[in-house]
């Protein structure tokens, strides 16, 4: 539709708003009760027939057929779509002559009784209907074709008023954050809230959000984990705790990545990375089955079986995909060599473990198809977890990879206050050497290590990422209702 025949279309509607303005016809009415959802009707129809039950309903008009002296309508409300059926000898020429002025897009209420068209379609006989709010833009006509699926997201609105895939979806994502919370609560975690503004960003290596407080006068970050935050519940004596909310990170945009996200974090006192890797699989499967009714599901044209769950260290994994085995490096050189001759990126300042990621990243993780939990990470990538015993260069953590994207991460917790404060010491080094994703010191949250820990398990799992698996959505906008986009005039 292109830009003149759309502000023709606008202007035409205006007119027809100033004309029934002139009759005095309320375009933007609040005083129709509605007492039946069309889903309702639908189904209760043969109830509603015998007894001949005057029915009240509202909905949107999505189709409209003047045959002369009797019109149809589409109307459509969120839990369904019906027929109306409007006649001039039993509306009169008034009513009926505005009924067939409406355009689609206009909400309405109407009541009436049911009854089955000769073709066998559940519709409502029109007694009376009221006008309740006049749209004034058209609806598009070839919105599933959009190329520029920028528009999409940017007019959220239009896309699921007339894209029942899309609506769908979000009623899917609202099952799911419903069934993750039922699971925790099922298992004793008790869910709290964090602020969303920190006096030092942590958690993550991520670049945060900056804003500013006027009255304190003191910059904030907006949150990129709440990680340390509910750790200091441990601290204070909750046992299990779980936040499921919002993270800002100043980052990129891509289609696994959006400014705004939502986690899941969870906390266990006297428990490990293996019973978080329990939590996880047992909680996702849990959710598919659900949510979903089963533990297949495709996604990008992969079938991926959430029945079956693998487990690899992350130098075993490197070595399956690469034939590099790092368990027989010993020096920083020799990793140099291995780097060297793979074509992976490092600076001066790297390390070992930072080399080790940096091949699993280039040469791994896309093949990690079928659900995949990669064990002991290097130390020098695990700011927050705490060492493993048989070999103090690895954490005693993992993160879950499925159809190639991370999923979930989760560790034994880091509990000793002088081992974390020489982590994050080497973290800001790390920052004045101008890595701007490296951790701040933060000082209470040691004071607060120091008073006592238990030992616990933590996990984390990126819910938009796990939302696109089970609704099989390539991108990260599809799940999130309003994307961050640029600017429009751009």
């Amino acid at each position: 539709m292109v830009e003149n025949d759309l502000n023709e279309l606008m202007l035409e509607r205006r007119k027809k708003l100033d004309e029934l303005n002139e009759k005095g016809v309320e375009a933007y009415s609040n005083d129709f009760e509605r007492e039946d959802l069309i889903a309702d009707i639908l189904s209760d129809f043969e109830k509603l027939e015998s007894e001949e039950r005057v029915i009240k309903t509202a909905g949107r008009i999505m189709a409209l057929r003047n045959h002369g002296k009797s019109t149809f309508a589409d109307i459509m409300d969120m839990s369904g779509k019906v027929q109306i059926y409007g006649q001039k000898n039993k509306l009169g020429e008034e009513d009926y002559d505005l009924l067939t002025s409406l355009n689609i897009g206009d909400h309405i209420g109407v009541e009436g009784t049911v009854f089955k068209t000769r073709r066998g379609e559940i519709s409502i006989r029109v007694s009376g209907f009221k006008l309740l709010s006049k749209s004034l833009r058209p609806l598009p006509e070839k919105w599933h074709g959009l190329k520029d699926v920028e528009l999409r997201y940017r007019q959220r609105y239009v896309d699921l008023v007339v894209n029942p895939d899309v609506k769908e979806k979000f009623i899917l994502r609202s099952k799911i954050l419903h069934n993750i919370r039922r699971y925790l609560e099922d298992k004793g975690f008790l869910e709290v809230q964090t602020p969303l503004m920190h006096p030092i960003a942590g958690g993550a290596s991520a670049r945060p959000f900056v804003t500013h407080h006027n009255a304190l006068d003191i910059d904030l970050y907006m949150r990129i984990a709440p990680e340390l935050y509910l750790k200091r519940l441990l601290v204070g004596g909750f046992e299990k705790v779980f936040e499921l909310g919002k993270n800002m990170r100043n980052e990129g945009l891509s289609t696994k990545h959006n400014p705004e996200f939502t986690s899941l974090e969870l906390y266990q006192s006297y428990a490990d990375y293996e019973d978080m890797l329990d939590i996880t699989e047992n909680l996702i499967k849990t959710v598919a089955q659900n949510v979903l009714g089963h533990l297949e599901v495709e996604y990008g044209g992969l079938e991926i079986n959430l029945a079956n769950w693998d487990r690899m260290t992350m130098v075993d994994s490197i070595k399956k995909y690469t034939d590099v085995d790092f368990a027989e490096v010993n020096t920083l050189e020799e990793a140099k060599i291995l780097a060297d001759d793979k074509d992976v990126h490092y600076d001066e300042n790297t390390s070992i473990g930072e080399i080790i990621n940096e091949f699993f990243e280039e040469f791994v993780e896309e093949k990690l198809i079928q659900p995949t939990f990669i064990t002991q990470y290097p130390v020098e990538v695990s700011p927050l977890a705490k060492r493993n015993p048989d070999n103090p260069n690895f954490t005693d953590r993992f993160e879950l990879f499925i159809a190639g994207n991370e999923i979930a991460n989760a560790f034994s917790e880091l509990n000793d206050p002088i081992d974390q404060k020489d982590r994050f010491e080497d973290q800001v080094s790390q920052r004045e050497a101008g890595d701007d994703e490296a951790h701040m010191m933060d000082e209470d949250f040691i004071r607060a290590l120091e008073y006592g820990m238990p030992p616990a398990g933590g996990l984390g799992i990126g819910i938009d990422r796990l939302i696109m698996l089970l609704t099989n959505s390539p991108s990260i906008r599809e799940v999130i209702l309003f994307p961050h986009l640029r600017p429009e005039n751009k």
